[in-house]
């Protein structure tokens, strides 16, 4: 990544005129420069090229121009692109040329893709994205009614609407997403990604009216599912800057996936505290417990309520995203204060890649009494999900076990989940779950479903 203040071998053109410069990276779309004359550059100056000179290669940027900012160390000013603006950031970093207005070059392929769409979807779309619009403007109108009441009396106003109008409103969305569920029920996998791509497109403003929407759909961190989305999934309130938004916010965290996802955390704690207290260790010895893709961990807080619990275990958190990691030590650290005693535990930051990679994993991370990892494996593919699950199993400890969570295909929160929230991951039938066991013999394996029915959890046992 190119740094700011990197200086850079440069020279600008003016008709016929080679003009030398002293340049320096100032961000990713423009330079610091300065002429290597005595005469300084004026405000406004236009040049028809900018030459960069870059490993021994030349590379021709096209007409800019000199933006006046004087004495900042020296320099006339910034250099600005007038047409094509290029990313200095990647040029200086990887001696690539791009674009800004790359992504216009495929333009005429995103508006092509309404062709393909079925009309009779194109007609839900419209109709429902008219319905949001006026149903917003009138949740709008209401709040602008109330909004120079003192901040309590807002409150108890707007906590009014919702209880009323709010749960209305809530019914007219689900009604609106069983129609959507029967209208795309003989979709093909092509057809759902197409459709919901459209889907979005034209909802895209009430979508990010949605806290909990639009961070799955902008993905953040790189991913639906990330340690902030699942906060707004257990908190399970309403959060948003007015009415509409904190509807359009609890609509989907009331739905049954995310209900699973609540679930989910409680079958994790009831598990781990059923095993510690069927398998006790030997004296004094703290059971090991691998989480994978932990995320917050906020399960710790579930399993460790008693000062004596923070001496049954030793956590190991692994997790590629390492805001993650840190929410997590923070909720140690606030568990470890309000028991007065501390928790064990270690922080891997790594990935499925890592542990793949990783030669002689057992001899580098030991073994595991418990490795549970409930929200991975809806990411991977077969060859990668059975394969994690063999490392998985030669990690654990003879008379060890592990709890894996996954969506099933009956999901009733699929098209919400993939039309919504650009939310899309690998659904499995029981079998196809219990075959990613393939390269394992365990003692006992079950596979079990938390109440929604949405996700299911293959339990295993290695034999002693």
């Amino acid at each position: 990544m190119a740094q700011e203040g990197l200086k850079i071998s440069a020279h600008l053109v003016r008709g016929r005129k080679k003009i030398p410069i002293d340049a320096r990276y100032n961000s990713k779309y423009s330079l610091l420069i300065r002429s290597s004359n005595v005469n300084p550059f004026t405000d406004g100056r236009k040049f028809s090229r900018l030459v960069i000179h870059l490993n021994g290669e030349d590379f021709d940027l096209g007409p800019c121009q000199l933006i006046s900012e004087p004495n900042i160390d020296g320099y006339d000013g910034r250099l600005i692109f007038l047409e094509d603006v290029y990313d200095l950031q990647s040029l200086l970093s990887d001696g690539r040329t791009v674009k800004l207005q790359k992504a216009f070059v495929n333009l005429p392929l995103v508006l092509a893709h309404k062709e393909k769409i079925r009309q009779s979807f194109k007609g839900y779309t419209a109709n429902l994205t008219y319905d949001l619009n006026v149903y917003k403007s009138f949740f709008d109108k209401m709040d602008a009614e109330y909004s120079t009441e003192p901040r309590e009396i807002q409150h108890f106003v707007q906590e009014a609407i919702i209880n009323t109008e709010g749960r209305k409103f809530m019914r007219f969305l689900d009604d609106k997403l069983n129609e959507l569920e029967h209208l795309v029920a003989d979709f093909s996998k092509e057809e759902h990604e197409c459709h919901g791509f459209y889907f979005r497109k034209q909802l895209w403003n009430i979508i990010m009216c949605s806290p909990l929407m639009k961070r799955t759909n902008l993905k953040p961190r790189g991913y639906a599912g990330d340690s902030e989305m699942m906060r707004m999934i257990y908190s399970n309130d309403y959060e948003g800057e007015s009415t509409f938004s904190k509807l359009m916010h609890k609509h989907p965290s009331e739905q049954p996936g995310a209900h699973a996802v609540r679930n989910r955390r409680k079958l994790i704690t009831q598990t781990l505290t059923n095993f510690q207290g069927n398998n006790p260790t030997l004296p004094r010895e703290r059971l090991k417990v691998l989480s994978v893709a932990s995320g917050a961990a906020v399960e710790i807080e579930d399993v460790v309520v008693l000062p004596e619990d923070c001496e049954k275990y030793h956590f190991i958190l692994l997790d590629q995203d390492r805001a993650a990691l840190h929410e997590a030590a923070t909720l140690v650290g606030q568990v470890e204060k309000r028991l007065g005693a501390k928790i064990e535990v270690d922080f891997l930051n790594g990935s499925v890649r890592t542990m793949l990679a990783t030669r002689q994993l057992t001899e580098r991370w030991g073994q595991f009494d418990f490795i549970y990892s409930t929200g991975l494996f809806d990411y991977l593919t077969p060859p990668v999900a059975a394969a994690l699950i063999g490392r998985f199993y030669r990690l654990l400890k003879a008379g060890g076990e592990m709890l894996i969570g996954n969506f099933h295909v009956l999901n009733p929160s699929r098209v919400y989940m993939e039309y919504w929230n650009d939310w899309v991951i690998y659904h499995r039938t029981e079998e196809e779950f219990m075959d990613l066991l393939r390269d394992a013999q365990p003692a006992e394996k079950s596979i079990s479903f938390e109440d929604t029915g949405c996700q299911m959890f293959l339990h295993v046992k290695k034999a002693g």
